[in-house]
């Protein structure tokens, strides 16, 4: 039952147009980047721009690289909170929700759903920008060998390895951005002000995480460990950041998870 409620899920958000527009829109940052950089009748100097800006030039490979660092902040985020605020006022929005209830559904089990179609487009998110840059970066620019961080030379396939953890990494980011939307989605029935709200939350954390005052509470907050993924082009791999943001993820969604539950399962469905 499960599984099928999850595949049906995932197939309904993947028939919407909307889902195949924020998708669209997320392939076209790695090729803006990259076309800006190519355009560019000089070379960038180090620490101008983003982060490694200056290394796409000398090797597509970091194309996908400083996508992921551009679009993690800001852009992944915002369609993040767009799937998981819809995830349930959408449906009660147009009533969906009620008639779907009707049916011998766990309400419980319906969150799990909505969740694993909140992850699946965390997925195809994160690995639409890993492709569209490998692929536009390889075009433009030469691809060879990749120098570490710490000063080591790898081979290409090597690197494209540590750039799926990193692309793993950037989803697990989102998955607690995923139940605060989730948790706000079952408190209204307008989705748009889910949407909104998740996107404030978002952004509010990543301020107070650049405010030295609250220095505190930073290893707390949901965005903390977003960009820590740099770690992973080090010789030896470091997964201290790693694992630390899977201990932050979890924390949240093992909160507003069962604030979601509990929200969700005494709620009244009325539309």
């Amino acid at each position: 039952m499960t599984g099928s409620l999850t595949f049906s899920e995932i197939s309904i958000l993947f028939r919407r147009r909307r889902t195949w527009a924020m998708l669209a829109t997320i392939s076209l940052i790695p090729i803006a980047l990259a076309t800006a950089v190519d355009l560019s009748s000089s070379t960038i100097p180090p620490g101008e721009g983003p982060p490694f800006l200056d290394r796409v030039s000398q090797n597509g490979f970091f194309v996908s690289f400083t996508a992921m660092i551009v679009a993690t902040p800001l852009f992944l985020p915002l369609t993040m909170s767009v799937v998981a605020g819809d995830t349930i006022a959408g449906e009660a929005s147009i009533g969906i929700l009620r008639y779907l209830l009707i049916a011998p559904v766990n309400r419980g089990r319906l969150l799990l759903v909505k969740f694993a179609g909140a992850l699946a487009f965390a997925l195809a998110a994160t690995f639409t920008l890993l492709i569209s840059g490998l692929i536009i970066g390889a075009i433009l620019f030469p691809v060879g060998s990749v120098t570490l961080l710490s000063g080591d030379a790898i081979s290409l396939p090597a690197a494209i390895f540590r750039l799926l953890i990193v692309a793993v990494y950037v989803t697990i980011s989102l998955l607690g951005l995923s139940a605060v939307g989730l948790f706000i989605s079952t408190l209204t029935v307008i989705p748009v002000g889910a949407m909104a709200a998740t996107v404030v939350i978002s952004t509010v954390m990543q301020i107070l995480d650049n405010l030295p005052q609250v220095a505190v509470i930073h290893p707390y907050l949901l965005s903390h460990y977003w960009l820590g993924f740099s770690d992973l082009l080090r010789n030896p791999m470091s997964l201290g950041s790693f694992g630390s943001n899977v201990i932050v993820q979890l924390c949240y969604i093992a909160i507003f998870g069962a604030l979601s539950y509990g929200r969700f399962t005494t709620k009244d469905i009325l539309s």
